[in-house]
Formats: structure tokens, sequence, C-alpha cells
């Protein structure tokens, strides 16, 4: 008899495991050796189809069972130590559950096809069946010659898959619960983690087909005021002329909304300010900072009034700002 395949050792689980850790171990190597994660692996897709075949035993109490029966019955018929047909009743060589008796298979195959209910196919040179037994009915002998035609099942199988989210700036800084719509129909609700960047790979475990993970690929909008870089955030904040020369204080604002900066006099055209600790959330909870550029605009339209003390102004200005130009 050829040797039987030992389920347990093939998962790398204890015999003891419960139901839960076999499903856990089996979804893990499932994704390890799928052929879509494999392809042209002959040995991989040769695991996948084991790991199939031993999850679809363990994962039954009942085949589980008579598994384990026909294993103590097999290494005892190894050993020579097989009780005689006499007190089969009270022996491994008769399952007490099903009545099947172990001695009446001559390969570890024709068993697993009985467990199994495999219909069996035979080939041109297979003789018929014995008289009185059916090729496909509990406890018939299977030719050598037969093919069994095996299915993985691929209803069970977890899968990973992958969606694109895009979120703008604001929402990708605040985190919270985002509804998304996916391929197959299904919508979900997601609880983002606040600080997310453009490009970020999130991994939802149990998200994806048959309890495989979803990896949900980020995409922060461009903000019409906010540019991000690492975690600093640069912004052009504009002043009018007298704001530059005069300094004072400024509302700015900010992605956690308006904030008071103190404007210092003589500001020149691009230059920088620093809102410390106001940029994007880095690790260990610290932030990067917010750069104010400061941009010098002139007023489009002026009134009379403003025209006059423009004009009072220049008057009386002192500097010259051509006085270093070539002559």
């Amino acid at each position: 008899m050829q040797n039987v395949r030992d389920y347990y050792k093939l998962l790398g689980v204890a015999p003891t495991a419960t139901g839960d850790e076999i499903k856990q171990v089996y979804r893990r190597l499932a994704r390890k050796y799928h052929p879509d994660l494999n392809p042209g692996d002959k040995a991989a897709e040769d695991k996948f189809k084991d790991i199939g075949e031993a999850y679809e035993v363990l994962s039954d109490a009942s085949r589980r069972q008579e598994y384990d029966r026909f294993s103590q019955f097999w290494q005892q018929k190894k050993a020579g130590r097989t009780p005689s047909r006499r007190n089969r009743t009270s022996s491994p060589r008769q399952s007490p559950t099903t009545g099947r008796d172990f001695d009446q298979y001559p390969t570890f195959e024709s068993f697993l096809d009985d467990l199994l209910n495999r219909r069996t196919t035979a080939t041109r040179n297979t003789p018929p069946p014995p008289t009185g037994s059916r090729i496909d009915s509990p406890g018939a002998f299977r030719p050598k010659t037969t093919k069994t035609a095996y299915t993985v099942p691929s209803g069970n199988i977890p899968r990973d898959i992958e969606a694109r989210l895009t979120l703008p700036l604001e929402k990708a800084y605040r985190g919270g619960r985002e509804r998304i719509r996916l391929e197959d129909g299904r919508s979900i609700e997601v609880n983002m983690p606040p600080g997310i960047v453009d490009g970020q790979r999130l991994r939802l475990k149990d998200k994806g087909t048959n309890g495989g993970d979803l990896f949900l690929k980020m995409t922060v909008s461009p903000h019409p005021f906010f540019k991000l870089e690492g975690s600093d955030i640069f912004c052009q904040f504009p002043l009018t002329p007298s704001e530059a020369v005069l300094g004072g204080r400024v509302e700015v604002p900010t992605l956690d909304g308006l904030v008071k900066m103190t404007l210092p006099q003589g500001l020149k055209s691009g230059q920088r300010l620093r809102l410390s600790g106001k940029g994007y959330p880095m690790s260990r909870g610290s932030r990067g900072d917010q750069f104010v550029e400061v941009q010098i605009a002139l007023p489009p339209n002026l009134s009379d009034r403003e025209r006059e003390l423009y004009e009072q102004l220049r008057r009386i200005e002192t500097f010259n700002p051509r006085q270093n130009l070539p002559r």
C-alpha cells in the first residue's frame, strides 16, 4: 500500500489543531502558493493543490475523524499488527461511525475518493468493475488505471484584491470613516488613519474575496492652497504693501484652521515665514512645519482717497530701490 499523505505535516499544524487554526494556516498558504501569484511555477501549483486537498479533508470534522482512523489502521497494517477480520468490529480496521472496512481500500487514493465522494472515470483500458459493485459506490474497489477528476475547492480560496481611493488633502490629514465601493459590488466602510500620503498602500485584513485581504492604494488630490512636500506644508500668502512694510497680526489658513501669525516689518516678496508644528503628521506623533511664502499683492483698483495718500507717500518717501543700479 502506498503511504498515507500526512495532511497535518503538509499544512504544518499539530494533529490536535483546532478547526480555526487549520483554517488560518490554510488561508496563509493558499495566498502564498496561489497560481495567480506564481505564474508558470509548477511546484507552487502542485503545492497549492495539495494544501487544498488537505484543507478539504481536515476542515470537515467527520472527514477528519475518518482520515485519522484510516491513518491509524495504515500504521498498524504497515507494522504487521492489524487484527484478524473476526475482531474487526473492535479494531481500527472498521470505522464505528460509517462502518467503512478500511482493509477494502487497496490504495490511499481509493480511500480518499470514497471519503470525498469523488467520481472516477475509467480509461479505455480499464476493465469493468466487479459484478454487484458500482465504480462510484462507497467501499467499491478502484482499479489502479482509473483517472480521478480533481478540483480544488475554489469557493473557499481567499483572494487578495486591490482598489484605489482618492481623498482630498483635508480628509487625508484628518482620517476618519470613508465608504468605498469595490468592483465586485460590495460597499464597505473603512476607518482611515490620519496622515495618509499620496501613493500609500493600506492593508485591510479579511476585506478581500473569501477572507483575503484588501489593499487600498491611496491618492491625495492636489490642493489649491497647500502644497505637501514630505512632512512640510508650503503655501503662498498675499500681503498688501502696507502689511509688508509695517508688519502686524494676520490670520493664516492651516490644516487645523486659521491661526494668528505676527508679521515682522519690512517683508520682501518671496520671503518665507515658518509656523512650527503646523505641517503634516510624522511618525511618533510629531509633525512637520508650515512655511508661508509672502507674496506682495498690488490693489487692482484704487479709491480716490487711496490714490491721494499714495501720491503723498511718493512725495515724502526716502527709499529708492534703484539707487545702486548702473549709471
